[in-house]
């Protein structure tokens, strides 16, 4: 009795260990995407596809940060463009300007809800970042409102030149360090388009 029941417990422990390698090879031949081990887990595509579009970095963070004040200036200086603009290409780079910006500040914001981390107050700009990064001091601001015509197109375009090349430069940084698709394809088009206006401006202004 005793050895019939040796030998069932035999079988059964046998049985159990088939089963348990041929999980263990099904996994294997699945490119070890989920044998617990870190170092295959990246090989299954279905588990890093994901990943890639959804995680963030503090870069991101920073990139979104910077740039919702950034855009709100460049925004504001081309609101101040039709009234006081006397080029007409001035006044169309002006609107240029805002058409691409302000749907990029919404976008910006909405990651930065979806992330947990706070939007930029409206109006309650880091003052550290005046002079910086291209951005307008208050007295710049200032002057640029009181300008008008000539005057005004040309204080326009080299403020929003020195602008512009700071946008690209927080791109730049982006791409560098940041790590979440979406806004790595932003910087790519802030990039591009940016670029190609800082062009635009300079031969505006005679400089090419």
């Amino acid at each position: 009795m005793n050895s019939k029941r040796s030998t069932v417990r035999r079988t059964g422990a046998l049985v159990a260990a088939g089963a348990a390698a041929l999980v263990l090879a099904a996994c294997g031949g699945d490119g070890d995407g989920t044998a617990g081990h870190g170092g295959h887990a990246t090989k299954s595509p279905s588990a890093s596809a994901p990943a890639s579009t959804g995680q963030h970095n503090a870069a991101d963070v920073a990139f979104a940060e910077g740039m919702i004040p950034h855009h709100r200036q460049a925004v504001e200086m081309a609101g101040l463009a039709p009234s006081r603009a006397e080029s007409a290409e001035v006044r169309k780079l002006a609107e240029d300007i805002e058409k691409a910006q302000a749907p990029e500040i919404r976008t910006l914001s909405g990651w930065l809800t979806s992330w947990g981390e706070e939007v930029p107050a409206e109006g309650a700009m880091d003052h550290s970042m005046h002079g910086s990064g291209g951005m307008m001091t208050a007295e710049e601001m200032r002057q640029l409102e009181d300008s008008s015509g000539k005057a005004f197109d040309t204080a326009f375009m080299e403020m929003m030149i020195k602008h512009h090349e700071g946008a690209v430069a927080m791109a730049e940084a982006e791409q560098a360090d940041g790590a979440y698709d979406p806004a790595q394809k932003m910087a790519g088009e802030i990039i591009t388009s940016q670029t190609a206006e800082i062009t635009r401006m300079n031969k505006l202004l005679g400089r090419d």
